[in-house]
């Protein structure tokens, strides 16, 4: 499939800069996939749209402190670190990075982090990724709080600050491995899921841990030659069973996010029954998946031609989906990371 298909034009002034005041202050857009009817919304009224019985699934992941600034020892010249996932062995101290720009580093390198600390390069693996050891002996997690800063997207054009060390947060962020936030979880607040449990609406969880899987760009001119890197995910006995029930009830299964769609659906077994898992996934949903294990989506607005998009038009319909974001851009809809949602039914 042709990923220019997935392509339209956004203007930059609607691409969110910034969180609004209150978490559920942003606007929905609700469509309805069968029909394509629009409706305009408020994430604040998400409870209206949902009924007794109905089951709500957010991601517990936690988003690490994954951007850092650092300088060749040698020569000073700049560079930033970006966390990806520890290395796989025993040394804790070891990471699979990020470094821009990638064409600095040759050989084996000690990189100064600021404000302190060092990181030497082992290792130049695939795709621009390289593998580095931190000069901790312990305490690694509080050394990424001290150092690092907010893994905000390139498309947010200024320096984190201390608001979104809170705000790039969900509510529900439970176990750190997450080098980009489940965005359509950030709109959650106690009040709206106050309001969910009085309507009857059950929640449970999974974690995905998003890396290079979700947020990396389709560089490639058609989709099917895109390599998508794994990501990790625990899909618990208890989600398993909650999802079972609300089956067995007649309720609806409604994923807060794209990641939750994918470790719900990288968990189906052969015999098409969802399954407790711990694993890695590389799923990539394009139009023409059968899904099997979600019925609504509520998530925020992605980037042209992205993974992330491909999958939800996958779930409501391209000429639907792409039509809503039309219909969004023409009513001056805040987009992305920071910016407003849709309720897919």
């Amino acid at each position: 499939m042709k990923t220019s298909l997935f392509q339209y034009h956004l203007p930059v002034e609607l691409i969110a800069q910034r969180p609004l005041v209150r978490r559920d202050g942003a606007r929905m857009l609700v469509l309805d996939r069968k029909t394509g009817r629009i409706t305009h919304s408020w994430v604040k009224e998400l409870p209206q749209w949902l009924l007794a019985n109905d089951l709500i699934v957010v991601n517990q992941t936690k988003v690490l402190p994954a951007r850092m600034f650092a300088e060749k020892v040698e020569t000073s010249a700049k560079l930033e670190i970006f966390l990806l996932r520890p290395a796989v062995g025993e040394d804790p101290n070891e990471w699979e990075v990020l470094i821009s720009p990638a064409k600095r580093i040759t050989g084996n390198l000690v990189l100064k982090i600021h404000p302190r600390g060092e990181a030497a390069v082992l290792e130049s693996l695939e795709d621009g990724h390289f593998l580095v050891r931190f000069n901790k002996t312990g305490a690694l997690k509080r050394f990424f709080q001290e150092v690092g800063h907010v893994p905000l997207p390139p498309y947010i054009k200024r320096s984190d600050d201390q608001r979104d060390e809170k705000r790039y947060q969900t509510i529900f962020a439970k176990k750190e491995g997450s080098v980009a936030a489940p965005t359509a979880g950030l709109h959650f607040t106690k009040a709206i899921l106050a309001n969910l449990k009085k309507r009857g609406v059950k929640n449970t969880s999974v974690i995905l841990h998003v890396g290079l899987g979700t947020f990396l760009p389709v560089s490639t001119p058609d989709t099917e030659d895109h390599i998508m890197h794994s990501e990790r995910l625990e899909v618990s006995p208890s989600a398993v069973k909650a999802i079972a029930k609300t089956r067995r009830d007649g309720g609806r299964v409604v994923a807060v996010g794209t990641t939750v769609v994918r470790a719900l659906e990288s968990s189906i077994g052969d015999d098409g029954k969802l399954r407790p898992n711990q694993d890695e996934t590389r799923l990539f949903v394009t139009p023409g998946y059968s899904f099997k294990a979600v019925d609504t989506l509520f998530t925020n607005f992605h980037q042209s031609e992205s993974t992330l998009l491909m999958l939800v038009c996958a779930f409501a319909g391209k000429e639907r989906v792409l039509a809503a974001y039309q219909e969004a851009i023409k009513e001056k809809y805040r987009f992305f990371s920071y910016g407003d949602a849709m309720l897919i039914l």
